[in-house]
């Protein structure tokens, strides 16, 4: 929305219209006076104002009478753009406010507009701040309930992802995981983002959505799907020895099992390969990918 704009022709109604047209226009430039002073405070109580005033012009009923039915439209319109300009002045507020001062207005634009637009960028650095102010318990159940706005929301999905992972519930991690990795395939460079970092967050989600959804078909003998998602996942958790010790166990299992499964050779001794990998990689998979790799050597030396 462009912010230099809010001068739209209105032809208001006689009597209460004109005071209520009054009162938001004061409102209006009162907040934009509280931008400019920064005025925290003063930004969260008129966007509140601002969108009571505008909710209940933008709800009045139209009338029947074509002249006035074009008053009213004009009047909506113009409502519904002041209604936007304030959930965009309260994110930009948030946005360069401290943690506690963000969860505040982020909050507030939630309670206001659950469907705001403006609410799709705001997500990372809310739940960011709301690990940083001690409210990181609160983030699984904000995040479940945003995704039924936003369910393409590649920190909510990152979010629920993970949470369903620790809690042991294997469809929905993997349901997330998979949902996480198509919208970060479709989704462009945010604007005001550099390359390198966009590059370097898109990485790392992709890398944990494969991840997770790799590991999970790898414990549920899902082979082929773990092979697909842990080959993708390798090259952007290079580094993160406990991602990546999981991930080279299940695919030395997924590649033995597919390899027996197709009397194949050689990807029994991919498997062997890829669980040797594994049991280099201190952690609670190096023993067992050790002895795997052990085994699978010998049995595919009595494979032709």
């Amino acid at each position: 929305m462009n912010r230099s704009i809010l001068s739209l022709a209105i032809v208001l109604f006689a009597g209460p219209a004109v005071a209520a047209a009054d009162d938001l226009e004061d409102a209006l430039q009162n907040l934009k006076a509280a931008e400019a002073k920064k005025d925290v405070a003063q930004v969260k109580k008129l966007a509140v104002a601002i969108h009571e005033m505008t909710c209940e012009t933008i709800a009045t009923p139209a009338p029947q009478n074509a002249d006035e039915k074009e008053a009213w439209t004009n009047r909506v319109d113009y409502a519904k753009s002041v209604q936007q300009f304030a959930e965009n002045t309260l994110w930009i507020t948030a946005a360069q406010a401290p943690p506690a001062t963000l969860v505040d207005l982020v909050s507030t634009l939630e309670q206001l507009n659950p469907k705001s637009k403006f609410l799709m960028n705001a997500y990372g650095p809310y739940i960011h701040a709301l690990n940083q102010t001690g409210a990181a318990s609160k983030v699984p159940a904000i995040a479940e309930r945003a995704l039924a706005n936003f369910p393409d929301n590649t920190d909510l999905l990152l979010v629920m992802a993970d949470t369903a992972l620790n809690r042991k519930q294997n469809d929905r991690a993997a349901g997330y995981a998979t949902r996480l990795v198509a919208a970060f395939n479709q989704r462009s460079r945010p604007e005001g983002v550099s390359d390198a970092e966009w590059q370097r967050v898109r990485s790392t989600a992709l890398g944990r959505g494969y991840w997770i959804a790799g590991v999970i078909h790898g414990e549920t003998g899902k082979h082929a799907a773990a092979d697909k998602e842990l080959r993708a996942a390798l090259p952007l958790i290079k580094g993160n020895d406990a991602m990546t010790g999981a991930a080279l166990f299940y695919l030395g299992m997924a590649n033995y099992q597919l390899g027996k499964m197709t009397l194949n050779k050689a990807r029994v001794l991919e498997g062997a390969k890829f669980s040797e990998e594994a049991g280099k990689i201190e952690g609670p998979f190096a023993e067992r990918a050790w002895r795997n790799a052990m085994a699978m050597k010998t049995e595919a030396g009595t494979m032709r």
